[in-house]
């Protein structure tokens, strides 16, 4: 099983953290007399060392001021920076619009040879229909409360994003669970049209389409929803938040994970019966 998916970004945090202590020590200052330096409570300074509040740009360079470390202060900010940046809270993320969220994947999905997509919840986006996405971002519209739904857009923007499954040059290796196939995201006609896509483009020469059947017997149990981007990227999917998953050992756990889900899954014409069974239970 891999590690918590914000340990990444805990670790990173904490790298940061750390290194800030070591300057406030290797200056001979205590925590309250960094913290009158800074001027701010000593509490914060607690807080900022045990990596439980995140420094800001200038926080850092208070501190580096403080300390007698200017020349550190930068390199600190980008580092501190990436460390916020593995963790983005979904609510942040939609403030600019879930259409905007779509179009931020493109430059990933485009330096991409190999995509692996794992999902228990939903069929991925990437093999969505029109229809399909509509009904899945209007319930994300919906659940983080947004001024403005957008969502319609959004859909065209995933849609258009998903056309680089007809291009040349790259590999799609897509496993979903049998259950994704009957949970009713979407109305009758619009399910069934995204359970039609799915015989589609299941044969694309670019796309291998897994699905694990509910009566497999688990040597790995369900996960949350995540996508490697070749051996360098996970993105896991959380409730709230999407985690970026950048260390290696971590990345290869992931890995591993994907091919234990890959190898309790059936393809071709295995899985096509599957969502042919799938599409006459929708009558």
């Amino acid at each position: 099983m891999p590690a918590s998916p914000s340990s990444s970004a805990q670790a990173a945090r904490e790298a940061v953290a750390h290194r800030l202590r070591d300057l406030r020590k290797e200056a001979g200052l205590t925590v309250v007399q960094l913290a009158a330096a800074c001027n701010w409570h000593y509490s914060k300074t607690s807080r900022i060392e045990n990596a439980l509040t995140g420094p800001s740009a200038n926080d850092i360079r208070n501190w580096c001021a403080a300390t007698g470390a200017e020349d550190q202060a930068q390199d600190l900010v980008v580092q501190s920076i990436n460390a916020e940046s593995m963790y983005r809270q979904w609510r942040d993320q939609v403030r600019a619009g879930l259409r905007h969220i779509q179009e931020s994947r493109v430059k990933a999905f485009r330096e991409t040879e190999c995509h692996r997509l794992y999902s228990a919840g939903l069929v991925p986006g990437l093999l969505q229909t029109e229809g399909y996405a509509l009904a899945v971002l209007g319930i994300a519209a919906d659940v983080h409360g947004l001024p403005v739904d957008d969502s319609a857009e959004a859909a065209r923007a995933r849609i258009e994003r998903s056309r680089i499954v007809h291009e040349q040059g790259r590999l799609f290796v897509v496993v979903i669970e049998e259950p994704v196939l009957y949970y009713r995201i979407a109305d009758p006609d619009a399910m069934a049209a995204q359970l039609g896509y799915l015989l589609t483009a299941g044969a694309l020469p670019a796309v291998s389409l897994g699905i694990v059947p509910t009566a497999a017997r688990r040597t790995h149990w369900p996960e949350e929803t995540f996508h490697i981007y070749d051996d360098r990227l996970v993105s896991v999917e959380l409730v709230s938040a999407e985690v970026s998953v950048t260390q290696p050992g971590e990345i290869a756990q992931y890995l591993e994970t994907f091919e234990r889900l890959r190898s309790m899954a059936v393809y071709g014409a295995e899985a096509r019966a599957l969502v042919l069974k799938s599409i006459n239970a929708l009558s």
